[in-house]
């Protein structure tokens, strides 16, 4: 690539999450060693609300700067395309899976190039989390099929976490506890690691979630038991409790940690699927929360395991959900496609405000 191109680019505001807007820059030759690819889809969930509603604590922006105070670059999980190269192993016209801006293009320094793909070695990024620098080379991904990219992009960044939760709970022999409490209930991820720990009978798994949304956490499958946000102090107090925390809100872990007491063997913070950063336990019984994060795990069950093994039980896992979300009668998930960064503001201005529909799975196409 020897002319310059435009790269346009939606920046979130940090202060106002629902509100983006549009940039665009010229971008000049390419240095040795770096490659142009083109974004031409991702998906986007309330996964990537909690990347900005964390980004400066967990550094989900230091990812892809912006360059602008007080805006940050959301990233999100999809599919692109190598239209420039100046990197040996990496040809045009490849396609690559992995963790974008939201962008009309991005330029990246692979390093670490094998068959199965790549490593971003930008000076950027090489101290943050490597499993978000890791791009699959779409041709070489035993899970990869071309129709079902939709589901890939959806479901594989929640799914890498739903598999290594229920890895990092069974780990720990669910922390002496008789009952997993899983708030959000109905989204991907919760469901996710509900999917995994189907075929444990060790465990009771009770889903909390919204009178909106209980129907289709009933019509899941997934769940032993369903609980409303309202009924919660009607639970059995008694019975030894994770709970595991997909939603963020102060309020209703204190009601948690209140009702269950010391009967509460473990709280488990893994997102915020009410858009509010994990707030510090203020007076409450029962154990501090502790947040999960999934590279941690996987890199634990790398050295227990090693690469390959590792690999491959994900795989195996990650297959037979995906046959289960395409195959679910009545249908977990109907995709939505929308086109362009109009679109991609819609979706997340709706995002932030209300979550979105569990039963709809949004995807961005960029023409």
């Amino acid at each position: 690539m020897n002319a310059p191109i435009t790269i346009s680019r939606l920046f979130t505001d940090k202060s106002e999450l629902g509100h983006t807007e549009l940039r665009n820059h010229q971008q000049g030759a390419l240095q040795d060693g770096e490659i142009l690819v083109e974004i031409k889809s991702f998906s986007l969930t309330t996964n990537n609300i909690t990347y900005a509603a964390f980004g400066d604590a967990m550094q989900y922006w230091n990812f892809f700067p912006t360059g602008e105070k007080g805006f940050g670059h959301m990233p999100v999980w999809g599919f692109a395309d190598v239209v420039a190269s100046n990197t040996r192993g990496i040809a045009v016209g490849e396609r690559f899976y992995g963790y974008y801006p939201i962008a009309s293009h991005l330029v990246m320094r692979p390093g670490r190039i094998s068959p199965r793909g790549f490593f971003d070695i930008a000076d950027h990024r090489l101290n943050l989390v490597s499993a978000y620098n890791q791009y699959s080379r779409c041709s070489e991904d035993p899970v990869y099929r071309p129709e079902r990219e939709a589901l890939q992009a959806l479901f594989r960044p929640l799914f890498v976490t739903a598999f290594m939760l229920a890895d990092y709970l069974e780990d720990n022999d669910w922390f002496g506890a008789e009952q997993l409490l899983l708030s959000s209930a109905s989204s991907k991820t919760a469901y996710g690691t509900a999917f995994c720990l189907l075929s444990e009978d060790r465990v009771k798994l009770t889903a909390l979630t919204s009178t909106r949304n209980e129907a289709f956490v009933q019509g899941l499958g997934c769940y032993e038991t369903t609980a409303l946000y309202d009924g919660i102090e009607g639970l059995d107090a008694s019975l030894a409790t994770v709970y595991v925390d997909f939603a963020g809100d102060a309020g209703l872990r204190a009601r948690i940690h209140h009702h269950f007491g010391s009967s509460l063997m473990h709280d488990c913070v893994v997102g915020a699927a009410h858009n509010a950063p994990h707030s510090k336990p203020v007076d409450m019984p029962g154990p501090a929360p502790k947040f999960f994060f999934a590279p941690d795990q996987i890199a634990k069950r790398n050295k227990d395991w090693g690469p390959d093994a590792f690999n491959a039980r994900f795989n195996t896992a990650q297959e037979a959900f995906f046959e289960q979300v395409g195959s679910a009668d009545p249908a977990w998930m109907t995709v939505k496609t929308g086109h362009g960064f109009e679109a991609a503001q819609a979706v997340i201005a709706t995002l932030v405000k209300s979550g979105g529909d569990p039963a709809i799975g949004h995807m961005i196409e960029l023409d």
